[in-house]
Order: C-alpha cells, then sequence, then structure tokens
C-alpha cells in the first residue's frame, strides 16, 4: 500500500469500508479531526457532537469500522495482483484527487499510466448506430494515444473498452463492484484483456463488494474524474451515461455528445447537451480538440486529425517550449503580446523569442495589434 504514515492509511482502508456509500461528508471529518487516525478515536458521541453528524450515522461508522480488517484486505489484494491507493499515495490520480470527493482508496488491478484520458460512456440499450460509433470514437482515441474510460457495462461501454483494445491502446474501466467481482460475469474476459494490454481496472469498493445499485453512480464521479473530457454517445434522461455527465460539469471537465436521430429515445440525452451548449462530436480528433494544450504533446497523428484540419499535426510537432508558450496565450481570450509573453513563462528574452518564432510558422496563432492569439 506505500510506504510513509502506514497508520493513516489503515485508517482509511478501514474507513473505506464504510465510505463506499458517500465520502463528501467523511472527507469533512478527515479535515475537521486532522486525518482518518483521528477520526478512528473519536467516540460516536463526539462525532456526532463535533461533526455534525446523526447519532445512528455515528453509531453505524463505529461499528461498521471496527468489523474491517485492514491488514487482511491488503493481503487478499496481494494476492490478487491489485494495488490500494490512498491519495496519500503518488500513484493516485491527480485528476481524480482533485474532484469534490474523491475515493479515500482505489484498488487498481493493471496500469493507470500517465496518459491523457477521455470518457466514453452511454446506455446498456444501445443501438447498432451507438455502438458503431462509441467503437470508432474509441479506436481513434486509443490510436492516437488517448486512454479511454469506461464503466465495463453491458453496451456503449463494452463497446468502448473492445475498440481500445483492439486498437492495441489502453483503457482503464472503473466499476460498480470490488475487483474481486467483474460485474457483468460476462465481461471477464474483456477486463483480463483491459489489463494484458496495459489498461486497468479501477473500483473505490472493498475487493468482495457486490454490484449494489447504489453502487453505479458512485462509479461514474470516478469515470468522469479520470477524464479530461466525457463523451455521451447515447442515452435517454434516466441513463447512468447523463449522470457520469453532471459529474464531469461539476467536476469542471469538457463534456462532448454525439447527435443522434431526433425520432431515438436513447439519443435523447446527448441531443439535449448539444441543444445546451454541448460540442458535438463526429470523430476522435473533436475530443482531443477539448483538452489543453499541455495534454497533447506527445500524443500520435491519427487519420482523423489529418480530416480535422491543420491544427492537431501543428501541436503534436511543436517543440516543449512553443507548447509551454502556446497554452499560456491560448488561456487568455486577448490574448499577450512579446513582452507580456516573457514574464508569464518568466523565461529570458531570447528563449520566448526563440518559441513565438516557431508558433509563428504554424497556424496556431494570429497577430492582431502586436498582440498573439490564438487562431485554432
Amino acid at each position: 500500500m506505500g510506504t510513509g504514515n502506514d497508520e493513516e492509511r489503515l485508517a482509511r482502508l478501514r474507513l473505506n469500508f464504510f465510505a463506499c456509500h458517500k465520502s463528501d461528508w467523511l472527507l469533512r471529518l478527515l479535515d475537521f479531526y486532522g486525518g482518518a487516525a483521528e477520526l478512528l478515536k473519536r467516540r460516536p458521541s463526539e462525532i456526532a457532537a463535533e461533526g455534525g453528524v446523526m447519532p445512528d450515522v455515528a453509531a453505524r461508522l463505529a461499528a461498521q469500522t471496527a468489523e474491517a480488517d485492514p491488514e487482511k484486505e491488503l493481503r487478499a489484494a496481494e494476492a490478487a495482483g491489485v494495488s490500494v491507493l490512498t491519495a496519500l499515495d503518488e500513484g493516485y490520480p491527480g485528476l481524480l484527487r482533485n474532484i469534490y470527493d474523491p475515493p479515500l482508496v482505489i484498488y487498481v488491478r493493471g496500469e493507470l499510466k500517465p496518459l491523457p484520458a477521455a470518457a466514453i460512456v452511454g446506455t446498456r440499450k444501445a443501438t447498432a448506430y451507438g455502438l458503431r460509433t462509441a467503437a470508432r470514437l474509441a479506436g481513434e482515441l486509443a490510436s492516437a494515444g488517448v486512454a479511454v474510460a469506461s464503466g465495463l457495462a453491458r453496451g456503449i461501454d463494452t463497446a468502448a473498452h473492445q475498440a481500445a483494445v483492439e486498437a492495441g491502446g489502453v483503457t482503464w474501466a472503473a466499476l460498480g463492484a470490488g475487483l474481486s467481482e467483474i460485474y457483468p460475469p460476462e465481461n471477464r474476459k474483456l477486463a483480463d484483456r483491459i489489463v494484458e494490454k496495459g489498461g486497468a481496472l479501477v473500483s473505490e469498493f472493498p475487493l468482495g463488494k457486490g454490484p449494489l445499485p447504489a453502487n453505479f453512480p458512485r462509479r461514474n464521479r470516478i469515470i468522469s474524474g479520470l477524464s479530461l473530457a466525457t463523451v455521451v454517445v447515447e442515452g435517454g434522461f434516466e441513463s447512468g451515461a447523463l449522470i457520469t455527465a453532471r459529474f464531469a460539469l461539476d467536476q469542471g471537465r469538457e463534456v462532448l455528445a454525439v447527435p443522434g436521430p431526433v425520432d431515438s429515445p436513447v439519443s435523447r440525452g446527448p441531443n439535449f447537451y448539444i441543444k445546451n451548449g454541448a460540442y458535438p462530436v463526429e470523430n476522435g480528433e473533436d475530443i482531443i480538440a477539448c483538452f489543453p494544450p499541455e495534454a497533447l504533446f506527445g500524443l500520435k497523428a491519427s487519420p482523423a486529425a489529418s480530416a480535422a484540419g491543420p491544427g492537431r499535426a501543428a501541436l503534436a510537432g511543436l517543440s516543449p517550449d512553443a507548447l509551454e508558450a502556446y497554452s499560456a496565450i491560448a488561456a487568455r481570450e486577448e490574448g499577450l503580446n512579446a513582452d507580456e509573453l516573457t514574464a508569464r513563462l518568466g523565461w529570458p528574452v531570447q528563449r520566448a523569442a526563440a518559441a513565438l518564432f516557431e508558433l509563428e510558422v504554424t497556424p496556431l496563432l494570429a497577430s492582431r495589434g502586436g498582440r498573439y492569439c490564438r487562431s485554432l
């Protein structure tokens, strides 16, 4: 589980046996008491009086955490080839750490590589159009070096994971059950392939936790939390995919949607989001275009990139200095002049000038009245 403050890590793992239903108020209590270890030392009456928790909830918290055996859980995880990470551990994903209610603990089978990720989500009752589109988008993203995140559910999720694996890329599956309880059971082989091909299975639930209905909305915030953008392919208003999209919006991430037939019930969700400002998606390049510039460095060109125009290819060919300069300019709607850019980056004038010269010969910048602005 890592080195360092082992008492605090074990306390968080113990707390997670209760926390899997709700974590935001538990995180508030951790802040109030200065950590999980200190929280677990408090009597239920103290937690109720000081922490603003109902007495019966405080009593259940004490009882359930007392029954938990974190050392046994760690031994079982090690035997299953599963890593157990808390926010105290270096391997805990930074994007997930920064959401409103990050999981106290995540279980990871495989590897969460430091890649930009996009979530592809949708209904279990997908149409042929939805399955075909999800697979195409996932394949294009995976081929470009983007990790594809989804929930291993039937329908759109399965199509996205399979296509990413077949493209030789990385895909991450967030589960609504413990990693010893793969659900749905017909996707066990797919789960194994995801890990074999360099991807990962992720869950915040203890290893043996079954797939309860209440788990899946919790799972959805992890899918969006791991991702820079979430794409809704198909889903009615009651679909879990729309829950994932709402989480993405709350987390300050991009939400995109695949337009669908106006008379299709499973296109009501994505069409609603498009009407309300979500970016419509036709190909993988549309998704990548919503990433921040610094996330694009190192991605591979794809057929969709050349079809979408010169911007992606230009970004992919930039040096690290030019990419950093472009990111600084693109972050301001009014752009920057050369002096402002030099000051913002804290570079010598010659270094900033060299980066600007590299950018000036690309289609990425426009010069207006001595100011450099993003043109694409």
